[in-house]
């Protein structure tokens, strides 16, 4: 049994594993040369504003007054430069947002795993590509581009990782501190004359990342008047720092600015996914070689954006946030980033004909380098008469584009060429994908023989350990040699075919995997049949109503990742499962608090999953909730108990003290956070002690299964109460009590089939260790018992949330414990929070499977 578990557990992992193998691998390649424009470019110098967080209607939007919430770059739309929307993709990140402003591709979703700090593989950008650099801003955004640079062209100043919190009392200080910081690089630059003759060479970038926007939509949201008076200040620092800039340079007009967002936020102050009001960000341009404004009479965008910011009769330009690398590259005059997916908004310049189409031809050559060195790297390791080339892009038509491209510039014919390079650049990006995800039908099918191999054996066991196919004869046939040696020599075959075309050695593990698994599964050939025959002998109805009621069950499982109201649906009808059953009329009490308890549970996944705001009354009525749930168990067991230990009393008594100490650091964390007076240590101390007791305590609790049941109750939702901002509190209690119906539940269902050998639940031990010579056969109530199990788990995985959806998490659940921004501890603490109801669900089924005298392997196999 234990090897059957660890097999279990390395095949699985090995199935996750293979998620990101296939695919959430790096899309860069290396290798490429770089490609610039030949033409002298409209500007000497860049200023990059990132705002980050920001959304574009609070930009574009006016406030309650009528007046433009950010005066200076309406301004700037209406009198100096250009305007559109930048459209960013998910997953809506600060890191990945930038990589493909800066960089000009969409950031490897691998990264994740390093807090988006950090790319496991090296790219170049525009930051690399420029002659000197000097950025300001938050250490987590500034040091990516920094490191692993080579020479001393970029200059970084940050502040301390610690001024991110999202208790502070104003953090609009981050904005302030960057533009103080370069009022007061300036100045110094002009005492410096080192300094000086770099800050007026060619082809350098000024970058100012803008933090407090973005501290202020989690703390307060994007609706708050905080998040919006950021954006007045944003504003007005911007005019300060273009005005000095202007004066700097003594107007030579060889500036362009670029002012932007990474990614944009939810009305709950998340981000991450891919809601509209996340993936569209404000883009406004302005300065040397960028269009002036052009007035229009007509726009060819459908939305209601245009008429509600007043901003109608100024056309739009919409871009994707990619594009916005080679614009700035174009403008300087710097290669195109190597890595860059980016198409040049070229709608957006202000120069000659030629300039723009060789500027578009550059781009073209520059992604289809990418192409090449994807192609080749591929067919270096693929086996001639396996590989299949990309069919619209052959190499004698990328040669006829480039040489029809250079010869419509040379006859002046820009337009023409335009078309045509924009054409390859859409040929070249569709073959990279082509060839990233070339081995992902190949892969997939080996992991799906895999898993489907793997669900196979743990049936046939299931099948052969408890005699299911008891009616049908036992003969037994001795195995052929002829099977092993088959597959034996498949192995060598696939092994073989590997090694000749350099995989990976992941591939060796996804291909090699499915073979001794398929070969234990037909090994049992003769339970197979027998299981077979064995099914013939059912009346074709029941066959049929069996098949029909499984369906509909794993039908409801899969609609639940995608609906949650599907939980609600499959609750209800677990509410009147009693009804269909022999339970209501020998257990009418257990029988009516199962189904109080699965209604009042089916009403959680019709509340929202974001959006809702912070009820902090609700999370203490929890508290109180669990307090007086306390009490009766405590007095019941005082009654109970002849003797009921000293140590018993003290520990239940140190829980909800826990409880209530819970209950206290809630309500004081959220009062003095809107007071803007940050997290009292004292309650951070508290906070982290209760988490830490809470995996202690249950240790400590008597063995005996309710009241270690209700000893890990107490302590999960001590921390569990910490971690929450609303009905969400109530949720594990509700849950909990529903698990407790379910156990008495399991055994009246046992009771009715007549097993001799049931067992008290108040007589059981968690210690207690069957006798395996006990275990029953299985019975096909117990495909039930797994399918409820499963049920359970989804329903505490989404019954208050989306955790497939990243923008669901709320950063305020673990204000208790931190407010200052640190991605992987905060995801930890959530994560826990996610996992909670899961623990508790998989208690209560230790203690069905206890009292039901039926193996973990028999039933988690099922």
């Amino acid at each position: 049994m234990l090897l059957f578990f660890i097999l279990g557990l390395l095949v699985h992992f090995v199935f996750f594993g293979s998620i990101f193998d296939i695919y959430f691998t790096s899309p860069l390649v290396h290798g490429m040369t770089p490609q610039f424009t030949p033409l002298p470019p409209p500007a000497k110098r860049l200023v990059l504003f990132v705002a980050d967080g920001l959304r574009a209607d609070t930009l574009y939007e006016f406030d309650e007054n009528g007046n433009p919430r950010a005066p200076f770059i309406r301004n700037i739309i209406m009198h100096e430069g250009s305007w559109g929307i930048s459209h960013t993709r998910v997953p809506t990140e600060s890191r990945p947002g930038h990589v493909a402003l800066i960089a000009g591709f969409y950031e490897d979703v691998s990264a994740v795993a390093k807090g988006w700090k950090e790319n496991p593989v090296g790219f170049d950008s525009l930051i690399n590509e420029s002659k000197y650099t000097w950025s300001w801003g938050s250490p987590d955004i500034l040091t990516m581009f920094a490191k692993g640079v080579g020479g001393d062209h970029i200059y970084t100043y940050s502040y301390d990782a610690e001024s991110e919190d999202f208790g502070a009392y104003d953090v609009t200080k981050l904005d302030t501190w960057v533009f103080d910081n370069v009022k007061e690089f300036f100045h110094a630059a002009r005492n410096n004359q080192s300094l000086f003759s770099k800050v007026n060479e060619e082809k350098i970038v000024f970058f100012l990342h803008l933090l407090g926007i973005d501290t202020n939509g989690h703390a307060h949201r994007p609706t708050s008047r905080e998040y919006k008076d950021n954006v007045k200040v944003v504003d007005d620092g911007i005019k300060e720092i273009v005005s000095m800039l202007e004066h700097f340079y003594g107007n030579d007009g060889k500036t362009a600015f670029i002012f932007t967002s990474d990614h944009g936020m939810t009305d709950w102050g998340f981000h991450g996914a891919g809601h509209p009001s996340e993936t569209l960000t404000p883009f406004v341009s302005w300065g040397a070689g960028i269009k002036y404004p052009q007035k229009v009479s007509a726009q060819k965008f459908d939305d209601a954006f245009l008429k509600e910011w007043k901003l109608e009769n100024w056309k739009r330009q919409d871009i994707h946030q990619a594009d916005v690398a080679p614009l700035m590259a174009s403008l300087i005059g710097v290669p195109f980033p190597l890595n860059s997916v980016g198409i040049l908004p070229i709608d957006y310049l202000n120069n000659t004909d030629l300039f723009k189409a060789e500027s578009m031809f550059t781009n073209a050559m520059q992604i289809l380098e990418q192409f090449k060195v994807k192609m080749t790297q591929k067919k270096e390791v693929t086996l001639p008469f396996f590989f299949t080339p990309f069919k619209l892009l052959s190499e004698s038509k990328q040669l006829n584009i480039v040489r029809k491209a250079r010869s419509y510039i040379k006859q002046r014919k820009y337009d023409e060429a335009v078309s045509l390079c924009k054409e390859l650049i859409r040929l070249a990006l569709k073959g990279l994908s082509y060839y990233h995800t070339y081995d992902r039908f190949f892969l997939g099918i080996n992991v799906v023989l895999g898993f489907v191999g793997w669900t196979s054996y743990a049936s046939l066991l299931i099948i052969k350990s408890h005699s299911i196919t008891r009616g049908v004869s036992k003969e037994v046939k001795k195995p052929s040699h002829l099977l092993p040696c088959c597959f034996i020599a498949i192995s060598v075959l696939v092994a073989f075919f590997l090694l000749i075309q350099d995989c990976p050695w992941t591939y060796y593990v996804y291909c090699l995997l499915p073979v001794p698994i398929w070969y234990a599964v037909l090994r049992e050939f003769q339970v197979i049949q027998d299981f077979v025959l064995s099914l013939l002998t059912f009346p074709p109805s029941q066959l049929v109503g069996y098949l029909f009621i499984f369906t509909l069950g794993i039908e409801v499982l899969v609609l639940s990742f995608f609906y949650r109201y599907m939980l609600t649906a499959g609750l209800i009808a677990f509410a009147c499962w009693p009804f269909i059953t022999q339970l209501w009329t020998r257990a009418k009490s257990i029988s009516l608090s199962w189904i109080f308890f699965s209604l009042l549970l089916a009403v959680f996944p019709l509340m929202p999953v974001v959006g809702r705001k912070p009820d902090i009354f609700l999370v203490m009525g929890a508290g109180l909730l669990v307090l007086l749930l306390s009490l009766c168990v405590v007095t019941s067991l005082i009654k109970r108990k002849d003797r009921f230990i000293n140590e018993e009393l003290l520990l239940h008594l140190f829980q909800m003290l826990s409880i209530v100490l819970s209950m206290c650091v809630v309500y004081t964390t959220h009062d003095s956070l809107l007071k803007k007076q940050g997290l009292p240590l004292l309650n951070q101390i508290i906070s982290w002690i209760i988490l830490a007791s809470s995996f202690v305590l249950p240790l400590l609790s008597p063995t005996s299964l309710f009241e270690r049941l209700f000893s890990i109750l107490l302590s999960s939702m001590s921390a569990y109460l910490l971690l929450s901002t609303g009905y969400e509190a109530l949720f594990p209690l509700v849950l909990s009590c529903l698990m407790f119906v379910w156990i008495r539940v399991e055994q009246e269902t046992l009771q009715q089939l007549s097993v001799s050998y049931k067992q008290k639940a108040t007589s059981l031990q968690f210690t207690y260790s069957p006798d395996i010579t006990q275990f029953r056969q299985l019975y096909l109530d117990d495909i039930r018992r797994a399918f409820f199990l499963v049920f359970f788990l989804v329903t505490a995985f989404f019954g208050t949330g989306n955790i497939a959806s990243v923008n669901s998490f709320d950063l305020a659940s673990v204000y208790c414990f931190l407010t200052v921004f640190s991605p992987f501890m905060m995801g930890a603490l959530m994560m826990w929070k996610i996992l909670i109801p899961f623990v508790l669900v998989m208690c209560a089924f230790e203690a069905v499977q206890l009292t039901t005298q039926l193996s973990s392997k028999s039933i988690f196999s099922s």
